[in-house]
């Protein structure tokens, strides 16, 4: 996300920019933990708002923190690539030991079932814009996904309910927060909360 913190920054945006070992813990130990951290990085700035930027899974830590937590000063939500109704990848491979190596305890909570954590947290209540792709450089993750995909997650399963905007880019996930096309849409939608004039 270094490419897009430079770009927030030269928006007039400051910005914290913080890891999270996504593939030791569950997302109920991430969560907290590490959003804890980036929250008191992102106050000691005393901003009048935090508005947060995600990619892929961090959209889910963001939805489970905020189902316990309130910010008083929460501002705008850009989602990038979230698989917020799950996806049929984790259904079909999660199983697999390789596949729980590679995504960890978090990444094996993503399958799509009514049970699974990400459709259990419900709309958002907040104003949330999200940007997904349609371009897959996987074909055997394409083959296992049904409808159009960016090669992880289905553009419906990207979708969230309540969400105030959404946008589909050309655009593969692993490298999307890096499109100029897409920094300029965060930024948009951070500063209207909306990706379109």
């Amino acid at each position: 996300m270094q490419s897009m913190q430079k770009a927030l920054e030269k928006a007039g945006f400051i910005t914290v920019n913080n890891n999270y070992p996504s593939t030791k813990f569950p997302i109920e130990t991430l969560a907290p933990k590490y959003l804890d951290i980036a929250l008191a990085q992102a106050q000691a700035h005393n901003p009048s708002k935090i508005h947060f930027v995600t990619h892929s899974m961090g959209g889910i830590l963001l939805r489970y923190y905020l189902n316990d937590h309130e910010i008083n000063n929460l501002g705008r939500i850009v989602m990038l690539s979230p698989p917020n109704q799950g996806s049929e990848i984790v259904d079909k491979l999660s199983d697999w030991k390789l596949f729980q190596l590679i995504n960890g305890p978090a990444g094996c909570q993503l399958s799509t079932s009514t049970d699974s954590l990400p459709n259990q947290l419900g709309p958002t209540r907040h104003e949330v814009g999200i940007i997904t792709g349609d371009r897959s450089y996987n074909p055997i993750y394409s083959k296992l996904l049904s409808g159009p995909s960016d090669g992880k997650v289905t553009i419906e399963s990207a979708k969230l309910g309540g969400m105030t905007d959404f946008i589909v880019v050309p655009k593969s996930p692993t490298f999307i927060m890096n499109s100029d096309q897409v920094k300029q849409l965060v930024i948009q939608y951070l500063k209207t909360g909306k990706f379109t004039n």
